[in-house]
């Protein structure tokens, strides 16, 4: 059986076109996208337990690697394996974690996965800044209870003009680096380093950025309308469920606890009238043999 496939394009403007595609990998995963950008490709799955969680947080993974199977190459040395993630890996998956987060409900405690991975390396693109793309794209795909698309971009300032998802070469000639998290309709996430710029520079920047990660929200949005969008889960059906299934086990408890106390009154007061005639039995025994020494 061929997968249907599933395909939107977003024209960056200079020529550099990304892709999100759906349908052809990592099918029973809840929702899931590959992003290529140039020759860089990242696979982003996403999955999660509709058994909500005893605790009182979210506990949602966000996972980023970048393997040496990317680029073709593995481990040498000793060690044949992958290592721990890496500096660079942790702070993307901050990154991404960061603006995802706040969008799930605050009674949405079911433990949730976003595993990215880069499956494609490309010299001249910096995968990170597809990665807050990917997870969005995926959780569209899905039936989450989440509020609404989100996608990161970076942007750099070169000889004066600002440049969205810069190379690593043009982010050395750049005096801009940030990196910005945003929905359609407003701004989440600000991070990154500047040489000294003034707050209308910065704002401009992040202004040129949230019009390119509008774009990209746009593509999600047609993707998950064309892959045809799952109904979300009820969580606020969860959450009575939750809330009366609690009150029943106080009421189970109690009720248990009570019948405890009283089964063990019960038995202590039998106890004390067992000891009371042996005491009693005592006692006529030796009013018996005083009366018979007498």
């Amino acid at each position: 059986m061929i997968p249907k496939v599933f395909k939107e394009v977003i024209d960056l403007g200079d020529g550099r076109e990304i892709s999100i595609e759906t349908g052809k990998l990592a099918k029973q995963a809840h929702g899931s996208v590959v992003v290529q950008m140039g020759k860089a490709m990242l696979l982003c799955t996403v999955v999660s337990n509709y058994k909500q969680s005893d605790v009182d947080f979210l506990p949602l993974t966000v996972d980023y690697r970048e393997k040496f199977a990317a680029a073709g190459r593995y481990p040498g040395g000793f060690f044949k394996r992958e290592a721990r993630p890496s500096d660079g890996e942790v702070l993307t998956m901050r990154l991404v974690d960061r603006v995802l987060r706040p969008l799930f409900p605050k009674d949405y405690h079911a433990e949730t996965q976003v595993m990215i991975q880069l499956m494609s390396n490309d010299e001249d693109v910096m995968p990170d800044a597809l990665a807050g793309l990917a997870a969005s794209a995926a959780i569209q795909l899905s039936d989450f209870p989440f509020e609404c698309a989100i996608s990161e971009a970076r942007v750099a300032r070169i000889d004066g003009e600002f440049v969205i998802n810069p190379s690593r070469s043009q982010l050395k000639d750049s005096d801009i680096d940030m990196m910005i998290g945003a929905s359609a309709d407003s701004v989440m996430m600000v991070e990154g380093e500047m040489d000294e710029i003034s707050e209308e520079e910065m704002a401009d920047a992040i202004k040129f950025a949230h019009e390119a990660i509008k774009i990209q929200i746009s593509a999600q949005l047609r993707l998950a309308e064309a892959f045809g969008k799952k109904k979300f889960v009820n969580t606020k059906l969860l959450r009575v469920m939750r809330i009366y299934r609690n009150a029943f086990m106080k009421w189970l408890m109690t009720n248990v606890m009570r019948s405890l106390k009283k089964e063990l009154l019960k038995q202590n007061v039998e106890m004390h009238l067992q000891r009371l005639k042996k005491k009693l039995k005592l006692l006529s025994l030796k009013k018996k043999w005083k009366n018979l020494a007498t």
